[in-house]
């Protein structure tokens, strides 16, 4: 069975959640762990539980690789915090604005929000909605199609085995027949003949 995609959200069931929580934690601090082995990378990873317990790893010490942290930051020059914070905001709106488009898609294709469509539109989303019904109904020809090869190929078994069973049957017949023949070939030279000479005892 398929493994259907996580959605990114808080975990409302507790039980759940604590389950997620330690799961997804031991394969973080693996993942950092193999970060600073292979690649001989300075690594130093803070997580606290939802109930405030620490859970850490470092490379070498959490202290160090911190003060190493804080020390490069003072370092980096305002106007370089600055251009990276608006290139990230940028990307940021650039992506919700995608996200925006795709759920609007998304309701269109359901049939909902159809109200405000052009007539172009709604003939791009009839055109899209035809082009992937017909990917589905090939998709669906072809696995009928290979239903049918496989139906065909056991029922060749099938009947392979059958034509051997008949013949193991008609052989064990004709067994069956000959045993009897010479059975009662056997009865009639069981049979005493006499001959008498002259008249018969009265």
């Amino acid at each position: 069975m398929v493994r259907g995609k996580t959605q990114i959200k808080r975990i409302e069931n507790s039980t759940s959640r604590q389950v997620t929580f330690s799961k997804r934690r031991k394969g973080l601090l693996k993942k950092a762990f193999e970060l600073s082995v292979l690649c001989d990378a300075e690594v130093a990873l803070i997580v606290f539980s939802p109930s405030g317990k620490l859970f850490e790893f470092s490379s070498s010490s959490a202290t160090s690789t911190t003060e190493r942290y804080r020390k490069c930051i003072k370092n980096l020059r305002p106007s370089k915090q600055m251009d990276d914070s608006q290139h990230f905001e940028e990307e940021v709106a650039i992506l919700r604005k995608k996200i925006e488009l795709l759920e609007e898609t998304k309701r269109k294709f359901l049939g909902d929000g159809l109200d405000s469509s052009s007539i172009d539109e709604l003939e791009q989303i009839e055109h899209q909605l035809e082009k992937s019904l017909r990917i589905i109904r090939s998709r669906k020809i072809l696995l009928f199609c290979e239903r049918i090869n496989q139906l065909k190929e056991e029922g060749k078994i099938l009947r392979k085995k059958n034509a051997e069973l008949r013949e193991k049957y008609e052989e064990r017949q004709l067994e069956l027949s000959i045993g009897q023949q010479f059975s009662s070939l056997e009865q009639v030279k069981e049979v005493e003949t006499q001959l008498f000479i002259g008249l018969p005892n009265r």
